[in-house]
């Protein structure tokens, strides 16, 4: 069984509960490493800057306290093997399901199962959706 090193620990820390819980137990089945929790204006602002979000600070749902959005990815990292972080977000969906969480990920924005229809990829964002 996998478990998060201390640094991940830290980072979902700052996430709201329901995503704790998610990738608590897909860390389990599925090494992986917590790379973005909450973020606050400057780090917001530096994502956007480089293309990285879409959304100026305080509108991503990684600058609430608690955050409703991370960025997760499979361990080890490999950044060119999309195929794999597409293999994890359907773990990740499917853990996701079977606690009766909801959440959207980065790799289909609409939630609609079609993956080549999206504008815009971040394929290690998981948010809530939902929640307010």
């Amino acid at each position: 069984m996998n478990i998060f090193n201390e640094k991940s620990k830290l980072i979902l820390s700052t996430t709201h509960p329901d995503l704790q819980k998610i990738f608590t137990e897909v860390v389990k089945g599925f090494d992986c490493t917590i790379i973005c929790g909450h973020r606050n204006e400057l780090d917001q602002n530096e994502a956007y800057r480089i293309r990285a979000s879409k959304l100026k600070w305080p509108d991503s749902k990684h600058n609430s306290i608690p955050a409703r959005a991370v960025d997760v990815v499979p361990y080890p990292l490999d950044w060119k093997d999309i195929n794999r972080m597409y293999y994890f977000a359907g773990y990740v969906k499917a853990k996701a399901e079977t606690l009766n969480i909801k959440i959207i990920w980065g790799g289909d924005w609409d939630n609609d199962t079609e993956v080549n229809d999206q504008s815009f990829l971040d394929l290690p964002h998981f948010e809530l959706r939902g929640l307010i």
